[in-house]
C-alpha cells in the first residue's frame, strides 16, 4: 500500500483550516489536520513544498518510520509549524490504516477504555448575569463540565469572552483570530488589566458556585496572561471555589515558574496547548508541576507522538485534557477523541461545536450526548472531506488578537 498523491487543502468555512488529504495505490484515503490558528499558510506551504514530494512512493503501513524520518531527517526539528505538518501526515496514515483494517482508530490503540469522553464547553459573559446565562445553556446543551469566562470591568473586549466585539456588528462564539473590516488585514488589539483581571475572577466563581453549587466541574483559562506570582496570587484566590484546573496560569516556556506557583496552591493547573513536543513537558511532567496536558494532536505531532506524550506524563499521574476549540478541524478533534476512548489517563475534553459551513465542509461522525463525546464506529477517524464545499470557502488572512497593558506595553495575550 503506497502513498499515490498528497494534497494540502487550504479552505475557510467561517475560519481557516489547513487539511492534508493522502490517496494510496488502493485507493484508500486518509486526512491530518494541519491548521496552525494565524500562520495556516505557513504550514500549507511547509506540507506543499517540502512534505508532500518526501511521501509519494512511501509504504503508507510504516508510520513510526515516516514519522521519524520526517521528524529526524528534516535536520531542523521541532516548532509549531514542522510539528503541525509532521501531525498531518501522521494522522493521515492512522486514518488509512483504522479504514484498511475496517475498524474505528481507537480500536487500533488499544480498544475502549471508557464509555465516551467528558466534555467541557465555553460559557461566558460580558458581565457575571449573563455568564450565568451561559452556563444555564450549556448546561441544557447537555454539558456536564464548564470552563468560565467574563468580561472585566473597565475593559472592552476580553479574548476567550463569545460576547465581546469581534468587529462591526460581530461576537466571537467561535473565537476565531479575527479579520478586518476593512483595510489590509491586521490582528486585533485589546487592552488589558492584570490587577483588576484578579480582584474580579474570585467574585465571578462565587456567583457561579453559589448559583448551580458545589458539584459542577468548573474550570477557567488565563490566558498566559500573568507573572508567577500573580499566578499564585490566583490560584490561591480561587480554591474556595474547587475548579477542576486553572490552565495556562503563565507563559509556559519558562518550566520553572510552575514550581513557584506549585508551591502557593492546591488548585489543579493544566498547560500545553502552545506547546508542540514532549521535550517541552519533561520538567512539568517529572517534577508533577502540572495535572493535566493541554496540548493538541494538530500541533504536537500527531497520533503517534500524542499517544507517546500521554503515556509518559500517566507514569507521572497526570491527565489528558486536550486542546479542541473551533481552530483545531473536525479532523484534529476525531483524532483527539480516538486517544481520549483509548488512553487510561484520559481527563477532560475541550469541545466548542463548529459553526454549520465547517461541517458542511468536514462530514462527521463523532458524537455528543449526555456529556460524553464518542469517535463513532466508522473505520478510520470517521471524518471525510468534501473537496467540492471547501472550494467555496477560500482562504481569508486572520489573526488573533493582540494584547496591550493599559500603559501601551505589548503583554502576553
Amino acid at each position: 500500500m503506497r502513498i499515490e498523491s498528497a494534497e494540502t487543502i487550504v479552505t475557510s468555512p467561517g475560519r481557516n483550516f489547513v487539511t492534508l488529504r493522502l490517496v494510496t495505490s488502493d485507493g484508500v484515503t486518509g486526512l491530518g489536520d494541519a491548521t496552525l490558528n494565524g500562520r495556516e499558510l505557513s504550514v500549507a506551504s511547509y506540507l506543499r513544498d517540502h512534505v508532500a514530494p518526501l511521501l509519494t512512493g512511501r509504504d503508507a503501513r510504516n508510520i513510526e518510520d515516516t514519522w521519524q524520518y520526517l521528524y529526524r531527517g528534516a535536520y531542523w526539528r521541532r516548532g509549531p509549524v514542522t510539528m503541525a505538518a509532521v501531525a498531518a501526515v501522521d494522522t493521515a496514515l492512522w486514518d488509512i490504516k483504522a479504514k484498511a483494517a475496517g475498524m474505528p482508530l481507537y480500536q487500533l490503540l488499544g480498544g475502549a477504555s471508557r464509555r465516551g469522553a467528558l466534555a467541557y464547553g465555553h460559557a461566558s459573559g460580558r458581565d457575571i448575569p449573563e455568564l450565568l446565562d451561559s452556563v444555564r445553556a450549556h448546561l441544557a446543551d447537555g454539558y456536564r463540565a464548564i470552563r468560565v469566562q467574563t468580561g472585566i470591568p473597565g475593559l472592552d473586549s476580553v479574548y476567550g469572552v463569545a460576547a465581546s466585539g469581534a468587529g462591526p456588528g460581530e461576537r466571537y462564539d467561535y473565537e476565531p483570530a479575527r479579520r478586518s473590516a476593512s483595510g489590509p488585514a491586521l490582528p486585533v488589539e485589546e487592552t488589558w488589566d492584570t490587577r483588576a483581571y484578579l480582584r474580579h475572577v474570585p467574585r465571578v466563581f462565587e456567583a457561579v458556585r453559589e448559583e448551580f453549587g458545589p458539584e459542577l466541574p468548573l474550570l477557567h483559562d488565563g490566558h498566559h496572561r500573568m507573572t508567577p506570582i500573580q499566578a499564585a496570587k490566583l490560584g490561591k484566590s480561587l480554591e474556595p471555589y474547587d475548579l477542576f484546573w486553572l490552565e495556562d496560569v503563565t507563559p509556559g516556556e519558562d518550566q520553572a515558574a510552575l514550581r513557584l506557583i506549585r508551591q502557593h496552591t492546591t488548585t489543579p493547573l493544566a498547560i500545553g496547548e502552545v506547546f508542540n513536543s514532549v521535550h517541552d513537558y519533561t520538567t512539568l511532567l517529572s517534577e508533577r508541576l502540572i495535572d493535566y496536558v493541554r496540548s493538541a494532536v494538530t500541533h504536537t505531532g500527531g497520533v503517534t507522538a500524542m499517544k507517546k506524550l500521554l503515556d509518559l506524563a500517566a507514569v507521572y499521574g497526570v491527565r489528558s485534557g486536550m486542546h479542541g476549540p473551533t481552530d483545531i478541524s473536525p479532523v484534529g478533534m476525531a483524532a483527539a477523541l480516538h486517544l481520549d476512548l483509548a488512553v487510561h489517563n484520559f481527563g477532560i475534553q475541550e469541545y466548542m461545536r463548529h459553526s454549520a459551513d465547517t461541517l458542511e465542509v468536514f462530514r462527521t461522525s463523532y458524537s455528543f450526548e449526555e456529556g460524553l463525546l464518542h469517535p463513532s464506529e466508522t473505520p478510520g477517524l470517521g471524518v471525510e472531506l468534501d473537496t467540492d464545499a471547501a472550494g467555496r470557502f477560500p482562504y481569508e488572512p486572520a489573526y488573533l488578537p493582540v494584547n496591550r497593558l493599559t500603559d501601551g506595553t505589548v503583554h502576553d495575550w
